[in-house]
């Protein structure tokens, strides 16, 4: 059939405007998000430690982080055929699911219950991680790190303000008869609907699908590139293995994320130790909330050092501010206040893992592969913090929480050692996006 040469093309969409309403959409949905997972992470461990026992308390805390890093597989690649419209939908709705059968199995008793829901109840977090990178797909280049950084500030407002919300739906759903501790589950599930709810509607048009569509109307090299659609996890690897960057990228957002579960999802049970049934999830509430304010409230300032001094920098920054926190939390015994500085300095140590990490890893390769990498990336580091909170639990059963801080401390080692073996992976230089990708193709 012949072409018509005469036809106009396209118009060219409104690529900012477009980008505004999907930032304001993602701030949003990152919110009621946030409070769907923090309020029930802030009570997870404890609910496994009275209903299932201590020693299981953080094998129930890793199901969630294995669920959030299994669905990052299916999401990333219904994105990659789809559009990130149908993923986050998918994985708030797993998400809500989960929240469910977690107060069905603390109505039922039934242990095995409560650990597939909390297995589904990944998929809030799933959710919530993707959306970073919803963030940057029509993000202006030299902007990107500042915009996943925002995206992920977003998450503050409504992580901060969960875990002292916990108490209240607990008291307002056990006047309604349900158990103890199921409450903050139900409004999880409740917030998981109402976000996937919102993205269904207004999520439109799909930023992934309209920067692919832009990309294929560009003559550069790396949009000439195909898009990879089924690729899946061993082409991602691939695509890491050939880069020094993307390699740290990954590393870093794992490994800091490893630490952080670790020492967050027990401190919980170790207030357990030191305060009444009256009292615990206030206390439980404060220290989290500072926590959590370390992890998201100052992601914007790290996402501008980010691009100001390097990623490398703000990752080793990062990680220096993980062996603090280790010290301090470990050093605390039953004092809430030097408890409460421990966990916002592992918040803040998380942030700098995960934004210069996140940064880095997009930016490290090219436009076509970045949706199976970015869950590769999903995928590992939530492997890396499920198997700290498995062992977590057995370790503080076995020689309490110093001995736990201890060994996560000890866990950053190696991302130190990548980070020195690699001086030039992670610079400012190394960001840029398809470019700096095809240079690392050319070294290779």
């Amino acid at each position: 059939m012949a072409t018509d040469l005469t036809a106009p093309a396209p118009p060219r969409p409104d690529v900012a405007g477009i980008q505004r309403r999907t930032l304001r959409l993602l701030f949003l949905t990152q919110i009621v998000g946030g409070v769907g997972v923090a309020i029930g992470i802030s009570v997870g461990a404890l609910l496994a430690a009275r209903v299932a026992g201590t020693a299981l308390a953080g094998l129930a805390q890793s199901a969630g982080v294995v669920g959030a890093a299994l669905l990052a597989v299916p999401v990333t690649r219904l994105m990659a055929a789809r559009g990130r419209r149908p993923g986050l939908v998918l994985a708030y709705l797993v998400g809500a699911v989960g929240g469910a059968l977690v107060v069905v199995a603390v109505v039922s008793g039934v242990v095995p219950l409560l650990f597939v829901g909390m297995l589904l109840f990944g998929g809030g977090t799933a959710a919530n991680l993707q959306a970073r990178y919803t963030a940057v797909d029509l993000a202006e280049p030299a902007r990107r790190g500042r915009q996943l950084s925002l995206v992920v500030w977003a998450t503050t407002i409504g992580s901060v303000a969960a875990p002292n919300f916990a108490a209240l739906a607990d008291d307002v759903t056990h006047g309604w008869g349900l158990p103890l501790l199921a409450g903050p589950f139900l409004v999880s599930a409740v917030a998981f609907t109402l976000a996937a709810g919102v993205l269904l509607a207004l999520l439109r048009p799909d930023p992934l699908l309209t920067a692919r569509r832009l990309a294929a109307a560009e003559p550069a090299a790396d949009a000439a590139r195909p898009v990879t659609r089924r690729g899946g996890m061993a082409a991602a690897w691939r695509t890491v293995r050939r880069r020094p960057a993307a390699r740290l990228g990954i590393a870093a957002v794992a490994v800091g994320h490893l630490v952080m579960v670790a020492v967050m999802s027990m401190t919980p049970v170790h207030l357990d130790e030191w305060h009444s049934d009256a009292d615990l999830l206030r206390v439980v509430g404060i220290v989290l909330s500072l926590h959590i304010a370390g992890m998201y409230a100052f992601s914007p300032v790290v996402g501008w050092l980010t691009d100001r001094v390097g990623r490398r920098p703000v990752i080793l920054g990062g990680v220096a501010l993980l062996l603090a926190a280790c010290a301090v939390a470990g050093a605390a015994g039953h004092r809430t206040p030097a408890l409460s500085v421990g966990l916002a300095l592992l918040g803040l140590g998380w942030s700098g893992t995960m934004v210069a990490g996140s940064t880095l890893l997009s930016e490290s390769v090219p436009t076509a592969d970045r949706p199976g990498v970015q869950g590769l990336s999903d995928l590992l580091m939530g492997l890396a913090g499920a198997g700290a909170a498995a062992l977590s639990g057995l370790v503080m059963g076995a020689v309490g929480y110093p001995a736990l801080t201890l060994l996560a401390a000890i866990a950053v080692v190696p991302l130190v050692a990548l980070a020195l073996r690699h001086p030039g992976a992670g610079g400012a230089s190394d960001g840029g996006g398809g470019s700096g990708a095809d240079r690392h193709d050319e070294e290779d």
